[in-house]
């Protein structure tokens, strides 16, 4: 019965792996229109109709960006009244995570940014903007939840709600427009892929010896008016920068960071001669926002026991 048991879950593993592997364009092309629209499905919310017409308007694709920018441009060609209806089928923000009817991407895409866990106070002030805000313009909020932090929602609600509606529509298009090429390179693979990641990297330069600081230890929070998350840690290595990005493969969410450096501890174990106690310098803190998700952005620290110094690097 075990082995019965285990046969199972390894038939259901694999048959699971096999479905997370995603379309070749190749497949794509060679589609029925009917198995288009139901293997790109998950591409919009109750957007059928923007399939069907990019089937039949623009077929064949010749690169995974042009598949996208083709839907894309099908669903800026609506008419308004379209546009508006198909806006008015999504989930509000809070509704990403309550919903039992919406797509698994829009569950996943709000709890990864920490919109299954609000207070109280957060939870009520989102359920105030999205009531305001579709009584003004008459369909929900759109944002790609994968590219901002949690602070960051709550600022563009309250930002856009000066817009005017005409302006609001196209703003809510294009949020549409980066959620969706999020989603198409989950499910298709091939030449030509829209670029949709960015990185953060960061580099230790001690300038009392003129060379890369190693074995210095470095933690990343996002920072937040509820509180500061850490997000990772890491030990720079000989030449001063950490084995690995510290974001990478994802989009960086708009927001606010900030990286600490032990650099007290550092110094006490390189140059102890130097050091007071307590040190002049224990843990700098370098705090930062990102503005652009898909950019590198560098942050380098010189330091010595008594200053340091920063920029955005390349």
């Amino acid at each position: 019965m075990a082995m019965k048991v285990a046969f199972v879950l390894l038939v259901c593993c694999c048959a699971l792996a096999r479905a997370a592997v995603p379309l070749t364009l190749d497949q794509v092309n060679r589609m029925t229109e009917e198995e288009f629209v139901q293997s790109l499905a998950k591409t919009f919310e109750n957007g059928a109709w923007i399939l069907q017409r990019t089937y039949q308007q623009h077929r064949p694709f010749a690169t995974v960006k042009e598949l996208h920018d083709k839907m894309i441009l099908v669903l800026n060609s609506a008419t308004r009244e379209e546009k508006i209806a198909f806006l008015g089928h999504h989930p509000e923000i809070r509704g990403a995570v309550v919903n039992p009817d919406i797509s698994d991407h829009s569950k996943n895409e709000a709890a990864s940014v920490g919109l299954d866990a609000l207070s109280q106070d957060e939870f009520d002030e989102l359920e105030r903007l999205n009531a305001e805000y579709r009584t003004k313009f008459g369909f929900p909020f759109m944002l790609s939840l994968r590219r901002h932090s949690k602070d960051m929602i709550f600022s563009r609600f309250n930002r856009r709600m000066l817009n005017e509606v005409d302006s609001e529509l196209q703003t809510a298009i294009d949020e549409i427009t980066l959620i969706t090429r999020l989603r198409i390179l989950n499910m298709v693979s091939g030449p030509g892929v829209p670029k949709t990641t960015g990185s953060l990297t960061t580099h230790v330069l001690d300038t009392v010896k003129g060379k890369p600081a190693a074995g210095v230890t470095i933690e990343l929070f996002e920072v937040s008016a509820s509180g500061n998350t850490l997000l990772t840690s890491a030990v720079t290595n000989a030449d001063g920068r950490t084995d690995s990005p510290l974001i990478s493969n994802q989009p960086l969410r708009i927001g606010t960071y900030e990286l600490r450096f032990h650099i007290g501890s550092y110094f006490r174990s390189t140059s102890r001669d130097l050091v007071a106690d307590p040190a002049f310098l224990d843990i700098v803190p370098i705090r930062f926002a990102v503005s652009e998700p898909e950019s590198h952005y560098h942050v380098p620290l010189l330091v010595s026991p008594w200053s340091y110094s920063t920029y955005r690097g390349s």
